[in-house]
């Protein structure tokens, strides 16, 4: 049985396991996930897992938080992903999201967003994020501004070439 960790009106989020390597195959050689984040060189089942195991559930172990599994409650289909990272070359914990895309342009990435900034804030005890965009990703930076996220500068991160957008909010304390 999976325990959710975040439950929003048409969504529930939970963290990944091994038995999500489909999903992960699929996400991470979708055409957006391609074109805005890069290839992760996962070609088999095989390889989907092993990115559960060793980046996905590390982040779990190690900082308490991660990347979860979004799933649509009406069906129990998985969408895609939400959550936190704390990435090396930003301040502050990063939030990212990806869906398949047959779940894009339903409100699923504002939705499981505001349901993580939500836990940040209230569970985490987090008082500021960051999230990172390619400047091309249009619909990622409308969606980091309606979110009510502010940009703040162009930066670099270790270990990646393109320049990113950083956006930032404050969460504020309890």
């Amino acid at each position: 049985m999976n325990t959710y960790i975040i439950e929003t009106e048409r969504l529930r989020l939970r963290e990944f396991n091994s038995t999500d390597g489909e999903l992960i195959f699929e996400l991470l050689n979708s055409p957006g996930w391609l074109k805005y984040i890069g290839s992760r060189s996962i070609t088999t089942h095989e390889d989907a897992i092993n990115y559960i195991e060793t980046k996905l559930q590390k982040g779990y172990r190690e900082s308490g938080f991660g990347f979860y599994l979004v799933e649509v409650r009406e069906t129990g289909k998985k969408a895609g992903m939400c959550g936190l990272v704390k990435r090396e070359g930003l301040e502050y914990i990063d939030l990212g999201f990806a869906l398949l895309p047959q779940y894009e342009n339903k409100g699923y990435a504002f939705e499981s967003s505001l349901g993580v900034i939500q836990y940040a804030k209230n569970i985490l005890n987090i008082d500021k994020l960051a999230a990172i965009t390619l400047p091309y990703n249009l619909p990622s930076i409308k969606l980091l501004e309606k979110l009510g996220m502010k940009f703040e500068k162009r930066i670099n991160i270790p270990g990646d070439p393109e320049e990113l957008l950083l956006y930032k909010m404050e969460l504020g304390k309890q």
